[in-house]
């Protein structure tokens, strides 16, 4: 039996169709897909597939136009603007590939952030970013600017400042896309570490080495789920859901 608790995600035939001028842009057709509690989920797909425009469903930045979706039992379809941002704020922790850091805060400030929109009292917030932080290992760069890190450690602040919150997922676009491959694989044991402390994460890839980190692969083409695998990774290959 399925314990419906687990589950965070339930998307059921999810279309998105964009009006350009006189044309219609069919992003996403029909899109069906159940995401569980700590699951480790990397969605891919070619150019065009519908890819960017799923994550942004998933992540509250746009609404279907038509389907259902529920997210922690919630019907997201049918939220305004306002009720979608209070679950982008307290529900996903969101990784972008080119951080989007503030780059005139420090570490601690820029992770701090989402909990200033969510209204905890200053001393609190920064003993939790600074705990994050610390957990991401960057104990010894909390009072540093982005222009004073690495891309490795401002890829960790803003792994930081997704996690503060205690999010119900994990939402990461491309998240070593502008990193060299050697620290690229670091960020990527760090989701690994924080998948194994029970976070949920969804990661949007084009590379297929950082997808195999996963352990479910979505592949989409022409707004269609192509394919759902579920990654054995002690033994080394692919089974199909």
């Amino acid at each position: 039996m399925t314990n419906t608790n687990s589950v965070i995600i339930e998307m059921e035939h999810i279309a998105k169709t964009y009006v350009m001028g006189i044309d219609e842009v069919h992003a996403l057709a029909d899109v069906s897909l159940t995401v569980k509690k700590n699951e480790y989920i990397a969605i891919m797909g070619p150019s065009g597939s519908g890819k960017s425009t799923l994550m942004n469903i998933i992540g509250c930045l746009d609404t279907p136009t038509s389907g259902l979706y529920r997210f922690t039992g919630e019907n997201v379809s049918e939220m305004d603007d306002n009720e979608l941002a209070n679950i982008r704020n307290r529900e996903i922790g969101f990784v972008f590939q080119t951080f989007n850091l503030l780059p005139r805060s420090n570490a601690l400030h820029n992770v701090e952030l989402p909990l200033i929109y969510a209204g905890v009292h200053s001393s609190e917030r920064k003993e939790k970013a600074r705990i994050t932080l610390e957990n991401v290992g960057l104990a010894d760069r909390i009072h540093h600017k982005p222009n004073e890190l690495s891309g490795g450690q401002r890829q960790r602040v803003a792994v930081a400042r997704a996690l503060v919150n205690d999010p119900s997922i994990i939402l990461a676009d491309e998240p070593t896309g502008n990193l060299d491959s050697k620290t690229g694989e670091e960020i990527m044991q760090l989701f690994e570490e924080l998948h194994e402390k029970g976070n949920t994460i969804i990661l949007v890839t084009h590379e297929e080495y950082i997808a195999e980190h996963a352990n479910r692969i979505i592949r989409l083409r022409d707004g269609l789920i192509e394919s759902d695998e579920l990654v054995t990774k002690k033994i080394g290959k692919i089974v199909k859901n």
